[in-house]
């Protein structure tokens, strides 16, 4: 029965998402139940694509990429895949409706990996929008479950949020990004001098980001309104963290948040939203 294989495919993109996120993973369960194998099957994807770009040294990235664009485009068009991820991913692309031109642009963001790209302002933009913001915007069709309206209204802040945990991962994998994949996206910055007043100013602007996605994360339904909101805690003590931190000290260590701070950032968060406290 296909049945079988169709939950199989939702566990390994859950399987996938707690193997890779724990900040994401704890936030999913925050949702409400039925919408969670959803979230799981576009972590699953995504995560599936950044894995090709990052970490498949030695093998054709670029022949992997085109691999996986085809393959996606086949699943959602006949509506079964016989890889789980894909199989899960293209179930939500139809029921959800989801616009496959958010797919596509994210696809595109991942193929900007492969480039040696010197990053200026709109191409940072442009690859932003691709590898983060269009994750949020598919995220967010689930959430407002075909209510368009509702995701007219909040497409703005979801935007906002993606942008944010994105500029977030840029500062924590610095030193990756930098010294091993030779990936530098910042505009306008040469990061031989990275300097703390080079730092303050992204942190200023993902400042920014965070406080206006908040207006939209309390207008969530309330199926999904406290997972993002842990997540965006989550992501908000990273920030904290990263703060406390010299720009020496970001771009030679990758940092992290204890899964300790994690469940007391997970109670406090439970106290606030129950209390109406955002």
């Amino acid at each position: 029965m296909k049945q079988l294989f169709d939950e199989l495919s939702y566990s390994v993109s859950e399987i996938i998402t707690k193997k890779y996120s724990t900040s994401f993973s704890l936030g999913i369960l925050a949702l409400k139940p039925s919408i969670r194998p959803a979230i799981y099957a576009i972590y699953g994807y995504v995560r599936l694509a950044d894995e090709i770009v990052d970490s498949f040294h030695g093998y054709d990235k670029e022949k992997l990429l085109k691999r996986l664009r085809i393959e996606t485009e086949n699943a959602i068009n006949e509506r079964i895949s016989i890889n789980p991820i894909l199989n899960s991913f293209q179930e939500i692309v139809n029921r959800y409706e989801i616009d496959k031109k958010l797919i596509e642009q994210f696809l595109h963001s991942m193929e900007m990996d492969l480039k040696n790209i010197d990053y200026s302002t709109e191409l940072f933009k442009e690859y932003i929008f691709g590898s983060a913001e269009v994750v949020g915007l598919m995220c967010l069709q689930v959430f407002t479950e075909g209510n368009k309206e509702k995701y007219e209204e909040l497409k703005p802040y979801a935007m906002k949020l993606g942008s944010a945990f994105q500029k977030i991962n840029f500062l924590r994998d610095l030193k990756d990004d930098y010294h091993i994949l030779g990936r530098t996206y910042f505009p306008n910055i040469d990061m031989k001098v990275f300097d703390n007043q080079v730092k303050h100013q992204i942190e200023r602007e993902t400042e920014e980001e965070f406080k206006e996605a908040l207006v939209g994360i309390k207008k969530l339904p309330n199926s999904a309104m406290f997972g993002v909101y842990l997540a965006y805690k989550y992501y908000l003590s990273l920030l904290h963290k990263i703060k406390r931190k010299s720009s020496k000290e970001i771009l030679n260590n990758r940092i992290q948040v204890p899964n300790s701070i994690k469940a007391y950032v997970a109670f406090k968060s439970y106290v606030r939203y129950k209390t109406a406290n955002l």
